[in-house]
């Protein structure tokens, strides 16, 4: 992967924004920002890896300040060229080591983002880096799903989770490394395309670990934003931990 923009170059930025697909779904959006909105209060909030603003534009339509920090540029090109894009600051970089002025009522990184870190190393960098963002008292929020290595037979390391005349898509575990890949092939007037993203998947407790080794604490665990229990047959969370005021 030689892209400045990571693996999210502009041949992704163009066809990210599907509005066929549940993340976009304007009832889903306006839960997650109905939370995101309660929590950061009266304060501004930072957006790791901001991307097009599917959550940025509405959160700051419901008047909080929104910055975000994203490594793609042609991303954020999309972004800023919706309503009220152009209003919202973003910051070029690595989120797991950018620092942005001020300081921040809430950080988040939603849609399995952190997994976005392919390192144990650059995760706990990231949970340091925003408890450097946030004011006392301030919350850092993380939707990411739960590792689904239940799904895989003795021996197995390929789990499909999408087949279709035209593309199919896969992901690949490393148990031993925590290493997982998302693989896409897309058929296109006859001819195959092929993509694959690489990420590392988390366990709670693990992040548990690394928002104490900042300083944070945990002040809730959910199944969604609905804000269901979280149980041990759960296949997401949206977690919350806090910088304590004192």
């Amino acid at each position: 992967m030689h892209d400045t923009d990571g693996y999210f170059g502009e041949k992704v930025a163009a066809r990210y924004d599907d509005p066929t697909s549940e993340m976009f779904d304007p009832a889903v959006v306006a839960t997650t920002v109905d939370v995101l909105a309660e929590l950061a209060g009266a304060g501004r909030a930072l957006e790791l890896g901001i991307g097009t603003g599917r959550v940025a534009l509405p959160l700051a339509a419901r008047g909080v300040p929104v910055h975000g920090i994203d490594l793609s540029a042609a991303m954020v090109d999309r972004l800023r060229a919706k309503p009220g894009g152009a209003a919202i600051g973003v910051t070029i970089g690595d989120f797991a080591t950018t620092r942005v002025d001020g300081t921040f009522s809430l950080a988040y990184l939603v849609f399995n983002t952190i997994m976005n870190l392919t390192t144990q190393e650059a995760q706990v960098a990231c949970f340091r880096n925003v408890a450097a963002h946030l004011a006392p008292g301030g919350r850092f929020v993380v939707e990411v799903l739960v590792p689904e290595l239940r799904r895989l037979p003795p021996g197995q390391n390929v789990v499909p989770f999408h087949v279709g005349p035209t593309g199919w898509a896969y992901d690949i575990y490393d148990v031993a490394t925590q290493a997982t890949s998302s693989n896409y092939v897309r058929v296109v007037d006859g001819r195959a395309e092929y993509r694959s993203i690489p990420f590392r998947y988390v366990w709670p407790a693990e992040l548990d670990l690394m928002a104490q080794l900042a300083g944070l604490r945990l002040r809730e665990r959910w199944d969604g934003w609905s804000l269901e229990p979280f149980t041990s047959e759960s296949r997401q969370h949206v977690s919350v931990w806090e910088k304590p005021a004192d």
